[in-house]
């Protein structure tokens, strides 16, 4: 039980674990598919993965990742995924379930409901202000914004679905009336509704604009954008909520809460730029459209799409970005190329003809027109490289160098390795150039590609380093098998700091002779690591598959513990015969002699060091 339970009733607590479907609840944030044995399974929502680690028990109504360590009841994944508090989940699941909850503090009908969170009462106050805005769409003074909608293909219909609303022409109408409503000016302006004028009054963000509700991907209101129609009005074509406690741009996505579905089912997610283009193309048969809200497509973007598209390494979907074909969309394009290695799936754009935007074509020629633009994409890749040699004259000698100087680097960092010698082919043809230039330029790119990426993750991926990240993986994965064969290496074994650091973590929780596999075990390194990139390497090595051909056994582990102690050894025998070799023996008679008489057992132990190392691979070879 939670320490925080006791003001709901704890058999009304029950009663909601008992109605709710975990699947349900997560499925709304993560696509699940059949992992065996009547488990589901997915990408964890909780940590950055390409393999699903996130596995769930319909039986038992629970989840656990096997890779962040993260476990719990549907109560427990609201808590940690909507950053809820305890009371503010249970009355979340409570209400869907139409479940009628009893406080402890209840003495009858007149008792008034315990305070609810801060996030609850920010999306009350959105749900109540989309309310407001959506009447407002009828009335007299938002015929300009009825006209900006049907110009653009849009009836009263398409205006229900998608929540459009109008904010009046005045300066405190939606404050006024949340205020009735109960609402403090204190949550009205954290909500990033209202906000403060320099007379100190409360006044309203948004006026004399269309708006559109900006959803989680649960369905809950979380902001507005809100579009000019005024010429009269001088603040930006788009003004958007600002960063608010619920409302972070680099996070949402416009439209997710109805693509959410047709995305997992359809294996594919198509960006646009704007809110009508995502309602165009869902009017149009796409309704797997998304767009940013005030901000450039990211990192985080690309989070949330790769957990509901599946797009992991054993199954991979389709990103496809719609850019008008201006100088604007196709640097756009490009950039998205450069954020293309964060998907494991194939990405793709399409481009509208006569440089329109989805909105623009679905007007101009229907909805086919839409659909088969979609239809028509092309990878990415192909995209990028034929902007990139465009910008150069390919009738001089000096316009194709300098092309494939700019091409190969983007040939180098295509994901699928066994793609890039085509690549580099269709480069040399449509250069003009003959193709060993044109490798030897990819060649160098993809090794420049390489050492940045070894000195960004501040490791050098020699056979040395691949020996240390076994090693760890065996003391996270399998404690019981690693046992006192790893606790016999020392931090100095390691000369990756990141990775040292996580064999110090290990030692101060007592070290793997003692663990327990599983959640617990990993946790605790976890928290003992004072490193911040030793607490996510923990992570990472928790799930990364064994590099053994066959399952790991003890001489598995030898020979990685081997493999890590040897260099160590040979290091002080070399040190050692250095010293021997700069010696008087008769001077230094005493020293000598205890040199002499540790390099013996040294040599030994290196021998059977060496031995230990290949043991494993000419047993299994």
């Amino acid at each position: 039980m939670y320490a925080v339970a006791g003001r709901v009733k704890d058999e009304d607590i029950a009663l909601v674990r008992d109605r709710t479907s975990i699947i349900d609840v997560i499925s709304d944030t993560v696509t699940l598919r059949s992992a065996g044995g009547g488990n589901m399974k997915g990408l964890c929502p909780f940590h950055d993965e390409k393999t699903p680690s996130f596995n769930v028990s319909p039986a038992r109504n629970v989840y656990f990742c096997h890779g962040c360590g993260q476990g719990g009841d549907a109560i427990k994944f609201l808590m940690d995924a909507e950053h809820l508090s305890f009371i503010e989940s249970v009355e979340r699941l409570a209400g869907k379930a139409g479940i009628q909850l009893r406080y402890d503090t209840d003495t009858g009908p007149s008792t008034p409901r315990p305070q609810i969170g801060q996030k609850q009462r920010l999306i009350a106050a959105h749900a109540a202000a989309v309310a407001f805005y959506r009447d407002q769409l009828g009335s007299p003074g938002a015929r300009k914004a009825r006209e900006f909608l049907a110009e653009r293909g849009f009836g009263r219909d398409a205006a229900e679905r998608y929540g459009c609303g109008f904010a009046p022409d005045t300066w405190d109408a939606l404050g006024k009336h949340l205020r009735l409503k109960g609402f403090t000016a204190e949550e009205l302006i954290t909500a990033g509704l209202c906000k403060q004028a320099r007379s100190g009054s409360l006044i309203d963000r948004f006026r004399r604009r269309l708006l559109w509700p900006i959803k989680d991907v649960t369905g809950d209101v979380i902001g507005f954008g809100a579009r000019k129609l005024f010429d009269d009005d001088d603040g930006p074509k788009y003004l958007n909520t600002p960063e608010t406690p619920i409302y972070k741009k680099s996070h949402v996505l416009y439209g997710l809460d109805h693509a959410k579905r047709e995305i997992a089912k359809r294996g594919r997610a198509v960006i646009v730029e704007g809110y009508t283009d995502v309602m165009a193309c869902h009017e149009a048969g796409e309704p797997t459209a998304v767009a940013t809200c005030g901000t450039a497509f990211g990192v985080d973007h690309i989070q949330v799409l790769r957990r509901l598209l599946m797009d992991s390494d054993s199954f991979t979907g389709e990103i496809i970005y719609t850019f008008d074909g201006d100088a604007a969309g196709q640097k756009a394009a490009l950039r998205a190329f450069e954020e293309d290695q964060r998907f494991v799936g194939r990405t793709f754009i399409a481009v509208s003809p006569d440089n329109m935007d989805p909105c623009e074509l679905r007007l101009a020629r229907g909805d086919l027109a839409v659909r088969d633009m979609i239809a028509g994409r092309e990878p990415l890749v192909d995209f990028a490289l034929r902007q990139t040699i465009a910008r150069f004259d390919l009738d001089t000698v000096e316009g194709r160098v300098e092309a494939m100087r700019r091409a190969a680097p983007l040939v180098a960092k295509i994901k699928d390795r066994e793609k890039r010698p085509e690549y580099a082919r269709k480069l040399a043809g449509d250069l003009g150039m003959d193709l060993e230039p044109v490798q030897r330029a990819v060649r160098a790119a993809q090794a420049g590609n390489e050492a940045r990426a070894e000195r960004s993750s501040g490791s050098v991926h020699s056979t040395q380093r691949l020996a240390e990240r076994e090693a760890l993986k065996l003391a996270l994965q399998c404690p019981g098998l690693a046992g006192s064969m790893f606790d016999t290496l020392a931090p100095e074994d390691f000369g990756d700091e990141i990775l040292r650091s996580i064999r110090v973590a290990i030692a101060a929780v007592g070290g793997t002779a003692a663990a327990i596999s599983g959640a617990n075990w990993i946790e605790a390194v976890r928290d003992a690591a004072e490193d911040l990139g030793a607490k996510a390497m923990v992570g990472e090595l928790s799930v990364e598959p064994l590099r053994a051909d066959r399952e790991a056994d003890p001489s598995y582990v030898s020979q990685q513990v081997a493999r890590l102690q040897l260099p160590r050894v040979m290091a002080r025998i070399q040190d050692i015969k250095s010293k021997i070799q700069r010696m008087n023996p008769v001077k230094n008679r005493d020293e000598y002699f205890a040199l002499a008489g540790e390099l013996f057992p040294l040599e030994q132990h290196a021998k059977a060091l060496r031995q230990a190392a290949f043991s494993y691979d000419s047993a299994h070879g």
